[in-house]
């Protein structure tokens, strides 16, 4: 544990601080002598510390549109000047907040504006609110974005449109119904950058968790043998295959119960908050033949009320051969996420094999 007086780390809402306000405000102000550089500081210093990153990033949009006396299109042809000086892709995603903030009613200027700046920081979030509005005419601007020369704007097509992205709005049409995705999705799946194609499994993956089989139909007519193609499926399933699901385990060979006989232990019936704990496995195959194994461990977390939730963690995947014997190991860190908070008392961990629960250990956990 740190001191207490060493500085605390910096938290990601600092990437908007003061200094960096200040240096956005010099840049725009040497860009255009209509910029009021005392007005854009006031919107974002006032009440700074208590915004959040989100809040400190779209305060930044709504100065930019309270210090600049121009039209929405001259704002944001100052801003594509901006873009190139500013140094951080995050930061940069202001850019497309204003955008979709004050640009609706200009939708074609608008997506395109957001294709221009989706190369310095993702335009992922402030496309939603253009497909939420009019979902076929944006569809048009990101199925023509799948053939841009540039891999920021095609991954934009697919990130932009994930009906469940994180941090970003629901696309509760493309949650119901996924089906005008799927052009999107052939297209990019065989795309020269892993930027992208990370983008289109992540994609499938927030479709298998309402539609597990219109996924697993169309994997299932892709050449798998295509090792680009296998990444995509084995990653756009990766949340079935921790759930077990029988057909996303079958499409990976992985599709028969388990003969094996196996246990589990670990390093410490108690362990503090922060402190590792040691995964220990051991399976021993009682089959004549060789068996392919997708093994997760599954961890039951306590709520504040005493009941339990548990997380599937992948673990490895492997070829057991007849009769051999494997030990597996594993280090787990409990500690707090902003995601995830711990609470004191007993925590089940148990192995998954292809789908199966088949052996359990268990600790204390104790929380100060």
């Amino acid at each position: 544990m740190p001191a207490s007086d060493d500085p605390l780390p910096p938290q990601l809402k600092d990437w908007f601080d003061e200094k960096r306000y200040r240096f956005i405000a010099r840049e725009l102000g040497t860009l255009s002598a209509k910029f009021d550089e005392k007005r854009f500081l006031k919107h974002v210093l006032n009440g700074l510390a208590e915004r959040s990153l989100m809040q400190r990033l779209h305060e930044c949009a709504v100065a930019v549109d309270a210090a600049l006396p121009s039209s929405f299109q001259q704002k944001v042809r100052l801003l594509q000047k901006l873009a190139p000086r500013l140094d951080h892709s995050f930061i940069a995603i202001f850019l497309s907040d204003f955008v979709a903030t004050y640009g609706a009613a200009e939708f074609d200027f608008s997506m395109e504006a957001l294709r221009f700046f989706t190369r310095f920081g993702s335009a992922e979030f402030a496309v939603r609110g253009f497909i939420l509005s009019n979902q076929s005419r944006a569809f048009e601007f990101l199925l023509r974005w799948t053939q841009d020369a540039d891999e920021h704007v095609r991954r934009l097509a697919s990130e932009g449109s994930r009906p469940r992205l994180p941090w970003g709005m629901r696309l509760a049409a493309l949650v119901c119904d996924p089906a005008p995705c799927a052009a999107i999705i052939e297209a990019l799946k065989d795309d020269p950058s892993l930027y992208v194609r990370r983008s289109v499994a992540n994609h499938l993956n927030d479709i298998t968790k309402d539609h597990p089989d219109w996924v697993l139909s169309r994997l299932e007519a892709w050449d798998l043998e295509k090792e680009t193609l296998a990444w995509i499926a084995r990653h756009a399933c990766r949340t079935l295959i921790k759930r077990g699901h029988p057909r996303a385990l079958q499409l990976f060979g992985f599709g028969e119960i388990a003969a094996v006989r196996a246990s589990l232990t670990l390093s410490a019936p108690h362990i503090k908050l922060g402190e590792r704990l040691v995964i220990m496995a051991e399976v021993s195959s009682e089959s004549a033949k060789s068996q392919r194994l997708a093994v997760d461990y599954v961890i039951h977390y306590m709520k504040a009320r005493g009941a339990a939730f548990e997380k599937v963690f992948k673990w490895t995947e492997i070829e057991l051969m007849p009769h051999q014997t494997l030990q597996l190991r594993k280090n787990q860190v409990i500690r707090d996420f902003t995601t995830r908070k711990h609470h004191p008392g007993h925590h089940r961990i148990e192995l998954q094999i292809n789908g199966q629960r088949v052996a359990s250990a268990g600790f204390d956990l104790q929380v100060f």
